[in-house]
């Protein structure tokens, strides 16, 4: 099968939610994963920061997921493959407004890279689509699973008390899980073991770095 190329419908869409994430403030289409919201959060300003660096390093992956479906819808052949990327977009879309909003009530930034994480992921996912559909799959499946073992690492460390961010992050687990296993449903081929690695590395940094930037 011939590779797709993008026409320029599909260009100015791509350019549209670059800006929307990385400019606009993102809305969710789902209800907010809250617990308690009728009793406020009392951190003590370490938990606070704490928590504050941790959503930030989430805010930072949802970023990169935005532009990884991105990249990867542009050069999907099927279009039942293009939809099941929207799908999962969207819900992702939910897990960026939910951190956005925690960051601003956490009084901390996003990330300062943010559009360079973007550009990186949308670089990944464009030629991840460009192998093909299953292989994009494949990779959608392995990025979901190192996501969701992230969150589990993030949520033995949150402060105990951080009930607010806790929900967000439970929810979001959930949701990947889920994204990955459709993928795989879809016909997704995993992606070789040195390619998981570097996957992993990738991901690694960039949670070093925007824990603190």
């Amino acid at each position: 099968m011939t590779v797709p190329l993008p026409n320029l419908d599909s260009l100015l869409d791509a350019t549209d939610q670059a800006l929307r994430t990385l400019c606009a403030r993102s809305t969710s289409s789902r209800d907010h994963p809250e617990t308690q919201p009728q009793q406020p959060d009392q951190p003590t300003e370490r938990q606070r920061q704490e928590s504050a660096a941790l959503m930030r390093v989430n805010h930072a992956g949802e970023v990169a997921a935005q532009a990884l479906y991105q990249g990867q819808r542009l050069f999907a052949r099927d279009p039942r493959v293009r939809e099941r990327l929207t799908a999962s977009a969207k819900e992702e879309q939910d897990h960026l407004a939910w951190c956005e909003r925690r960051l601003q009530e956490l009084d901390t930034h996003p990330s300062r890279l943010n559009p360079l994480w973007y550009a990186g992921a949308y670089s990944i996912g464009a030629l991840a689509g460009l192998i093909g559909d299953r292989a994009s799959l494949g990779f959608v499946a392995e990025t979901e699973k190192q996501v969701v073992e992230h969150l589990h690492d993030h949520l033995s460390r949150l402060p105990e008390g951080d009930a607010r961010s806790r929900a967000i992050l439970e929810q979001m687990a959930v949701d990947e899980a889920n994204h990955g296993q459709a993928a795989l449903l879809e016909g997704g081929i995993p992606p070789p073991p040195p390619v998981r690695r570097l996957m992993g590395l990738a991901g690694e940094i960039i949670r070093q770095i925007a824990y603190r930037v």
